[in-house]
């Protein structure tokens, strides 16, 4: 029995010191390991919204049609694990009432495929293994982790470069909450080139232009999740025009829209793994490492407690013993 009193103090110490050091673990060595941008994605994301199109059958625009962006995102999971980042093949296409119902990204309005590569922790671009195209910024298919209450650099595909985007508040996508961050790009040349014929460019002389693209975005509205860094939900209202070249006004709309967002499907796919995500984050780096942090410094005051008490006892016990032999020996 007292063999057993005096053992328990020391079990109790000991599993003290072994969860507070599991405690700094999960906070300081697993968590910042679990916190990666995943490699093995194979998602859909769907926006649709009202606008216009460049019907190539009528050659000309036609308005008030459904439009549908597809992206499609497939990780390169070899790549990943040969080179240490994240390498996502994209590809996005755009759909009209006509292109959609094909299903083949090869016959939709347009289609564009991408190789985005990234440093799994800062979500920072890495110019390696195929990257196409080279691209800056910050923020793009997802932001970093630990979303801050600042402004980020976005890459926009369609514009060739990145756009801020300002912290414009916090709102709510189904019942989940994010920061807001919204911006916008003015007409811009994106660099691409058109050969179309000329009268359909204000050029009736000219039998082919090398009309120029030009792009906007009234409105850039994305809602990020703050922990993991994912987007539950995205609206844009693109314009892509094409002009004469030197032209100051546009001459042809090619794609235009007020509003496009992700789809109600989209939506709720982005939350649910967020929500996986954040409450996995949540419990490796704050929960669990807090309960080992107050069930350690618990365990081992027990056992501080107990080695005092017995000591304290045994102490009692010495001196009536001693005060028991001096009586016997009177």
């Amino acid at each position: 029995m007292r063999r057993t009193a005096s053992v328990l103090p020391l079990i109790l110490l000991g599993l003290g010191v072994f969860t507070l050091v599991l405690g700094q673990l999960l906070d300081r060595y697993v968590e910042p390991r679990v916190k990666r941008t995943p490699v093995d994605v194979a998602t859909d994301s769907v926006l649709t919204g009202t606008g216009s199109y460049f019907d190539t059958g009528a050659l000309q625009t036609v308005h008030g049609k459904r439009i549908t962006i597809t992206r499609r995102i497939v990780g390169d999971v070899a790549a990943a694990e040969r080179t240490g980042n994240a390498v996502w093949n994209v590809s996005t296409q755009i759909d009209t009432p006509t292109t959609l119902p094909l299903r083949d990204p090869r016959r939709s309005f347009q289609w564009t495929t991408e190789r985005w590569v990234t440093d799994r922790r800062s979500n920072l671009p890495v110019h390696c293994c195929g990257e196409q195209p080279s691209f800056r910024g910050d923020a793009y298919l997802k932001f970093p982790f630990d979303v801050q209450k600042r402004t980020y650099q976005w890459w926009d595909g369609v514009l060739g470069g990145a756009v801020p985007l300002k912290f414009s508040g916090t709102e709510k996508v189904l019942g989940h909450e994010g920061y807001r961050f919204t911006g916008a790009v003015a007409p811009r040349r994106t660099g691409v080139t058109r050969e179309v014929p000329g009268s359909l460019v204000g050029r009736p002389k000219q039998r082919q232009v090398a009309a120029e693209q030009w792009y906007a975005n009234a409105g850039i509205e994305l809602v990020v999740e703050q922990r993991t860094g994912r987007i539950m939900n995205a609206r844009l209202a693109p314009r892509i025009t094409l002009r004469a070249p030197g032209a100051s006004s546009d001459a042809v709309t090619l794609l235009a829209s007020d509003r496009v967002e992700f789809t109600e499907a989209t939506r709720r796919t982005q939350v649910a793994q967020t929500a996986r995500d954040s409450r996995r984050l949540e419990v490796l780096g704050e929960t669990a490492p807090t309960l080992a942090t107050v069930a350690g410094g618990v365990l081992m005051a027990a056992g501080v407690a107990f080695l005092v008490g017995g000591r304290r006892r045994r102490a009692v016990q010495e001196d009536s013993q001693s005060v028991d032999r001096t009586h016997t020996g009177d």
